[in-house]
C-alpha cells in the first residue's frame, strides 16, 4: 500500500506511478547516489588514435555551372524555406541563444541543391538584431522587450562618433556604416542577415565545388552597406601571398523578399584546412576566449578554442601547451624558444598585415577573429586571419608599431588609449542595456592577446617584424595595388543585381581616400625608408 496520503491527493497521481512507486523510488535513490559519488570526478575527453585523418567522407561534390568564388563576375544565389521553420529558428535564438540550422533549398548560379542547412552566424554581429522592433536578451536592448539605444545625430551611439566607441577621432577611418557591433539588423529582413550555409547538414557527404560551408557576410559593421573593406582586404592578402579566404559578390534573394547584393566568403572549415599545406590541425578561436592559462583540464578551454579538423584523432593539447608556455615563460625564455612553438616569419607577416590593413578586430580584438593551424610535422603554430569586416577602420596615420586592435593602444577611429593601455575610459558608460562581448575580460571584455603583445614588445623580433612590414607595404600599397584592387571590385559590384549604386560609390570613395592617405603616410615612416 502506498504511504498514507490524503485520498484527494492520492487520486491525482497517475495509476501507473501508484502501482510502481517502490521501483521508481529505488531508481531515484540510485541516481542521487551516483550524483553524490561521481560529482567530483573530472571527465576529460580522450583521443584513442594518433592518426591525422579527418574521417569525413565526401559522397557527392556538386560541380555547379560557374566557379562560386570567381570574384571577377557577379553571382546569383536564391534561398527558399518555410516561414514556420524560420520562426522556430528565431525562437530558439531568442530564448536560448542557440543558432540552430533550418532546412532550405538553394540555387547558386542556376544550380539547385535541396535541403541545405542555414543558420545565423556571428556573435557581436547579432547583438543588434531585433524582432518586431525589440532586441533579444543579451543584445543591446538588455533584455526581453528592450529597445535598441538610439543613434545620435552623427549616426553613432551616445558618446561616440559614427557608431564607434568613445575615444576615436575618424582621421580617415573607413566607417561609413557604423562601428563594432553596431549594425542594425531586423529578423523581418532575412536577406540582410549574416548566414552560414552548410551543404551537408541534411545530406551527409555533400559538397558544393569542394566546399562544405560558405558564409554570407553582413553589412554595416565597419565597411558600410557594401563590405568593400573586407573584399579589398581578402584580395590584397591573396595578392601578397598571405593566407586568405576566397570571396565573391552575389545577388541574394530569400523567398519573396527584395534582392540585395551580398558578399559571400569561403568558410574556414575542413576543406579550407586542406589548402593550408601539409598535415595539421585547425582550431578556431572563440569570441569568449581569453588566451590565459586555465590549468590542464581540456574542458576548461571549451570557451576559448574549437577544434575544426581531425576530431577523434587529435585533440586540444597542443593549444593548451602553447597558451601555458606563452603565459608562463620569462622574457629571455620567450625570445629564445618562441620559434620552437610558433612559425615566427609567418607570425610576423600576420601581425604586420593586420596593422597595414588597420584591422581593429584581429586576434587581439574583441571578436578574437583568428584560427590556429598546428603543423603536425614541424610541431609549430601559424595564425590564420579571418573576418575582415573591421579592416580599414582606424586612422590612416597609425604607425607600424602602433596598436590597431580595440584591445590595444588605439581605439577604432584612431584615438589613443593612453594610460589605460587598451582599457575603456573609466568614465565610459555603454548605451543603456549594452552588453560588452567577452564577459568583461580584457579591454572591458574587448580584446588583448598575450602572444601578439609579447611578440611586439620583444626587441628580439623587431627586425623580423619590420622586415615583414616593409615587404608587405610594398606589395599592398607602394605599387597602388590596393587602389587598383578597389577599382576592380567596385566595377564588379556595380553589375550585381540588388546593388545600391549610390552607396557603392560613397563607400568606394571613402575607402579610396583612406588608402591614399595610408600609402602616403607610411611612405615616410622610418620602417619603410630605412630598409
Amino acid at each position: 500500500m502506498h504511504p498514507r496520503l490524503p485520498q484527494r491527493l492520492l487520486h491525482r497521481i497517475p495509476v501507473r506511478i501508484r502501482h510502481y512507486w517502490k521501483l521508481l523510488a529505488v531508481c531515484a535513490a540510485f541516481l542521487v547516489a551516483c550524483a553524490v559519488v561521481f560529482s567530483t570526478v573530472r571527465v576529460a575527453p580522450l583521443v584513442t588514435s594518433a592518426s591525422d585523418n579527418n574521417g569525413d567522407q565526401v559522397t557527392q561534390d556538386v560541380a555547379g555551372s560557374t566557379d562560386l568564388f570567381d570574384a571577377t563576375r557577379a553571382h546569383k544565389v536564391t534561398l527558399t524555406f518555410k516561414d514556420a521553420d524560420y520562426q522556430r529558428l528565431l525562437d530558439e535564438f531568442w530564448d536560448e541563444g542557440e543558432k540552430e540550422f533550418l532546412e532550405a533549398d538553394i540555387t547558386i548560379d542556376g544550380t539547385r541543391l535541396d535541403s541545405v542547412g542555414i543558420r545565423l552566424k556571428g556573435n557581436s554581429t547579432l547583438s543588434g538584431l531585433t524582432r518586431n522592433g525589440q532586441s533579444r536578451p543579451g543584445g543591446f536592448g538588455g533584455g526581453r522587450g528592450g529597445q535598441l539605444p538610439q543613434r545620435n545625430g552623427n549616426g553613432g551611439f551616445p558618446g561616440g562618433g559614427q557608431g564607434a566607441l568613445p575615444g576615436g577621432d575618424q582621421q580617415g577611418g573607413f566607417r561609413p556604416g557604423g562601428g563594432f557591433g553596431m549594425s542594425s539588423l531586423k529578423a523581418e529582413e532575412p536577406e540582410t542577415l549574416p548566414w552560414l550555409i552548410r551543404f551537408d547538414e541534411f545530406a551527409d557527404g555533400r559538397r558544393y565545388q569542394g566546399h562544405r560551408e560558405i558564409a554570407v557576410r553582413v553589412a554595416g559593421m565597419g565597411g558600410g552597406s557594401t563590405v568593400l573593406n573586407e573584399a579589398v582586404s581578402l584580395n590584397v592578402l591573396a595578392a601578397a601571398d598571405q593566407t586568405a579566404q576566397r570571396y565573391a559578390y552575389t545577388s541574394f534573394t530569400v523567398n519573396d523578399r527584395p534582392t540585395t547584393a551580398r558578399l559571400i566568403v569561403e568558410h574556414p572549415d575542413e576543406d579550407f584546412a586542406d589548402t593550408l599545406g601539409g598535415s595539421g590541425v585547425l582550431y578556431k578561436s572563440l569570441a569568449t576566449g581569453s588566451f590565459t592559462d586555465q590549468g590542464d583540464d581540456p574542458t576548461d578551454y571549451a570557451d576559448d578554442f574549437k577544434q575544426i579538423t581531425k576530431k577523434g584523432s587529435q585533440d586540444l593539447q597542443p593549444v593548451i601547451d602553447l597558451i601555458q608556455w606563452v603565459n608562463g615563460a620569462g622574457d629571455a625564455d620567450f625570445d629564445k624558444h618562441l620559434a620552437e612553438h610558433v612559425d615566427v616569419p609567418s607570425f610576423a607577416n600576420y601581425v604586420a598585415v593586420q596593422n597595414l590593413l588597420l584591422n581593429s578586430d584581429d586576434m587581439a580584438g574583441p571578436g578574437r577573429n583568428y584560427y590556429l593551424w598546428y603543423n603536425l610535422k614541424t610541431k609549430r603554430f601559424s595564425v590564420v586571419g579571418w573576418d575582415y569586416n573591421l579592416s580599414f577602420s582606424g586612422s590612416a596615420t597609425t604607425g607600424p608599431h602602433d596598436t590597431t586592435s580595440m584591445g590595444g593602444g588605439r581605439f577604432p577611429g584612431g584615438g589613443n588609449a593612453g594610460a589605460n593601455g587598451g582599457a575603456l575610459p573609466q568614465d565610459f558608460q555603454p548605451p543603456a542595456g549594452m552588453q560588452l562581448p567577452g564577459g568583461g575580460r580584457g579591454f572591458g571584455g574587448m580584446g588583448g592577446n598575450k602572444l601578439k603583445e609579447r611578440f611586439l614588445a620583444s626587441t628580439a623580433f623587431k627586425a623580423t617584424y619590420d622586415d615583414a612590414y616593409r615587404k608587405l607595404y610594398k606589395k599592398i600599397y607602394a605599387g597602388a595595388d590596393a587602389l587598383n584592387i578597389l577599382d576592380g571590385i567596385t566595377k564588379v559590384l556595380g553589375t550585381v543585381e540588388g546593388n545600391n549604386a549610390d552607396k557603392t560609390r560613397s563607400d568606394a570613395d571613402q575607402l579610396r581616400n583612406l588608402i591614399v592617405q595610408r600609402t602616403e603616410h607610411l611612405a615616410g615612416d622610418a620602417v619603410i625608408t630605412d630598409g
